[in-house]
């Protein structure tokens, strides 16, 4: 039988957790989209990019620094998540974003929605999900003019009480949810060296990271399978058979109240890495 053809596959997951994705009351996607923002410096008037943009947690930050006469443009794979931040975008008044149906893989096969390269390239948690991370960086380093900044985030280390309850799902993945570039765990995102390396075979010059470590506080175990379900998660999800997810989750709710607070709320820690390099 045939695999699923890898951006189809994230086009309909995430055309299926858009209407979910960051509202469920978990404070998750935004410091880590302000940590990209802030790691970027752009100024007024500067024209960036950001591939995988979603609801436009990154994007409509930027677009906010960057001002009227600025350029902010949006690529998602996903048509929902594209409508929504078109949306939020519409609602705030800022006329300088523009946002496309854009594969991140091949962004250049969308150019010409858009008339301009780039002094800022950027995308969070979205490199990982790529079938080939390397080449894909290779085609945004064309859409930067010289000395222009890209900046990506990933994941870094994790709570371990969090990675255990994460670990439940691991025996039902088929290999392309196992894979090194999907889970964002092992292979070149497992350290820093290693997603350094993405961007210097890219051709860029100037690597550095630094982290954040965040707080992430679910007020009990049921907000936190609603997270998981409204983030690439569900995808792994999606693979447990109807017949053993009821107890999966069960275990996994254990485990979390072995962690919880008096309140029964659960907090745990995690990691973002912050890459940034620029083109020569």
């Amino acid at each position: 039988m045939t695999a699923p053809d890898p951006v189809q596959r994230t086009a309909r997951l995430f055309d299926a957790v858009a209407d979910t994705y960051d509202q469920v009351g978990v404070d998750f996607v935004g410091p880590i989209a302000q940590g990209l923002v802030e790691q970027l410096d752009v100024r007024l008037g500067t024209r960036v990019l950001d591939l995988g943009c979603g609801r436009g947690a990154v994007l409509l930050r930027l677009a906010r620094e960057v001002g009227p006469d600025g350029l902010a443009v949006g690529g998602d794979v996903s048509s929902r998540m594209v409508q929504l931040c078109r949306d939020h975008a519409r609602a705030e008044g800022l006329e300088q974003v523009q946002v496309e149906v854009v594969d991140a893989m091949d962004p250049l096969a969308s150019r010409h929605v858009w008339e301009s390269v780039f002094d800022r390239v950027c995308a969070s948690l979205v490199l990982f999900f790529l079938p080939d991370p390397a080449q894909a960086l290779g085609r945004w380093v064309t859409l930067m003019r010289p000395g222009a900044t890209l900046g990506v985030a990933t994941f870094g280390e994790q709570d371990p009480r969090w990675a255990a309850v994460d670990d439940l799902l691991v025996p039902y993945l088929p290999d392309e949810l196992r894979d090194a570039r999907t889970s964002g765990a092992t292979g070149p995102f497992d350290s820093d060296a290693g997603v350094e390396g993405l961007l210097t075979g890219a051709g860029l010059i100037g690597v550095r990271t630094s982290h954040q470590r965040m707080d992430v506080r679910f007020e009990d175990p049921e907000q936190w399978y609603r997270f998981s379900m409204s983030i690439g998660q569900r995808a792994m999800w999606e693979c447990v058979p109807d017949a053993d997810r009821a107890s999966l989750r069960a275990r996994a709710f254990t485990l979390l109240r072995e962690a919880a607070g008096p309140d029964g709320s659960v907090t745990v820690w995690q990691e973002v890495r912050y890459t940034l390099a620029e083109r020569p």
